[in-house]
C-alpha cells in the first residue's frame, strides 16, 4: 500500500513538472511570436508614416496604401492587442513630431484605423480606468471627431474619468473650453488645475477674454481657483478685480490662490493698497492676513 502511495506520488509530481515544462515552452513561443509581431507593425508603421511626411517624388500620400499595409502585418479590428500597440505608436509619435508635421499626422490619424477602439472603451465599457485611457488615447491621438462623445465625461464621479476629459477640451477647444467650468459641480484638483493651465499655454495663443470672463459665474472653488491660476499665469493685469472679489472666499485653497495671483502680478498703487486695507480684517486666516500685510509694507 505504501509502496503504491509512493509511486502514485512520483508519477504526480512527475506529470506537474512535464506540465511545467510544457506552459513554460508555450508562453517562451508565445512571447516570441509577440515579439515578432509587434517588430512587424512598428516597422510598417515607420515605413508608412515616413512615407506620408516625406512623400517620394512629390507623390501625394495615400490613406488606403496605409490602411492596407497595416492590415497586411494583422492590424485589424478583431485583433484588438495589434490594434491597441498601434495606437500605442501612433500616440508615441504623434508626441515626438510637432509643427506641420504634427498636422499632417493629425489628418492621418482620422482616417487610418484603431477601428474606434478608443471611443469605445469611452462608450461601452464599464470600467473607470477604461474610459479615462480611451478619452486619453482620443486626445493624444488629436481625435477631434469624437469631442460630443467625450464632452459629458466633463463633470464625471470618477476623477480620473473627468480629469482626462477636461484635458480633452482644452486640447481641442482651447480657450473655449472654459465655457464649461460654470457647469461643473466636482472638485478640480490643484494638479489638474496647473495641467490645465499648461494646456493653455501650450497653445501659443493670446487669452480670449470673452471666455474667460464668462467662467467668471463659475461658483466651484476648484474652478475659481483654475480661473486665478490663469490669471497669474498670463499676467491679466485687467482682471484684478476678480483676484479681490475672492480674497476673502471662504474656502482657504480659494484665497491662497487669489493671494499669490496678487503677489505674482506685483501691482501695488493708491488704489489697491486701499483695497487690500478693506479686505485683510475680512479674512479669517492669520497666514494669509500676515501676506498681504508684509505685501503692503514693500512701500
Amino acid at each position: 500500500m505504501f509502496s503504491i502511495d509512493v509511486r502514485f506520488l512520483i508519477v504526480l509530481f512527475l506529470c506537474f513538472l512535464a506540465g511545467n515544462i510544457l506552459l513554460t515552452f508555450v508562453a517562451a513561443r508565445w512571447r516570441k511570436h509577440t515579439r515578432e509581431r509587434k517588430k512587424k507593425i512598428e516597422e510598417v508603421f515607420a515605413i508608412q508614416i515616413s512615407n506620408y511626411l516625406y512623400p517620394i517624388n512629390g507623390l501625394s500620400p495615400s490613406f488606403i496604401e496605409v490602411q492596407r499595409a497595416l492590415r497586411t502585418v494583422g492590424v485589424r479590428e478583431e485583433k484588438k492587442s495589434n490594434v491597441q500597440y498601434l495606437i500605442q505608436l501612433m500616440i508615441k509619435t504623434q508626441r515626438a513630431l510637432g509643427g506641420e508635421n504634427h498636422e499632417k499626422l493629425k489628418k492621418l490619424y482620422g482616417q487610418i484605423p484603431p477601428y474606434r477602439a478608443s471611443i469605445d472603451k469611452v462608450l461601452k465599457s464599464k470600467s473607470a480606468f477604461q474610459k479615462a485611457r480611451g478619452i486619453r488615447e482620443i486626445h493624444e491621438m488629436d481625435q477631434q471627431q469624437y469631442i460630443k462623445s467625450i464632452a459629458p465625461y466633463r463633470d464625471h464621479p470618477d476623477k480620473y474619468v473627468r480629469r482626462e476629459a477636461q484635458i480633452a477640451l482644452v486640447s481641442f477647444l482651447g480657450w473655449e473650453s472654459l465655457r464649461f467650468l460654470p457647469y461643473l459641480s466636482r472638485n478640480i484638483s490643484l494638479w489638474q488645475q496647473i495641467k490645465v493651465v499648461e494646456k493653455l499655454d501650450d497653445l501659443n495663443e493670446a487669452p480670449n477674454m470673452d471666455y474667460v470672463r464668462n467662467a467668471y459665474s463659475a461658483t466651484n472653488p476648484g474652478a475659481i481657483a483654475l480661473l486665478l491660476r490663469i490669471i497669474k499665469k498670463f499676467y491679466l493685469y485687467s482682471e484684478i478685480e476678480y483676484v479681490f472679489e475672492n480674497l476673502t472666499h471662504h474656502q482657504y485653497e480659494v484665497r491662497k490662490a487669489a493671494i499669490y495671483c496678487l503677489l505674482s502680478l506685483n501691482v501695488l498703487d493708491h488704489h489697491i493698497k486701499h483695497r487690500l486695507l478693506e479686505s485683510i480684517d475680512r479674512i479669517p486666516s492669520d497666514i494669509q492676513r500676515s501676506q498681504l500685510i508684509k505685501y503692503l509694507n514693500k512701500t
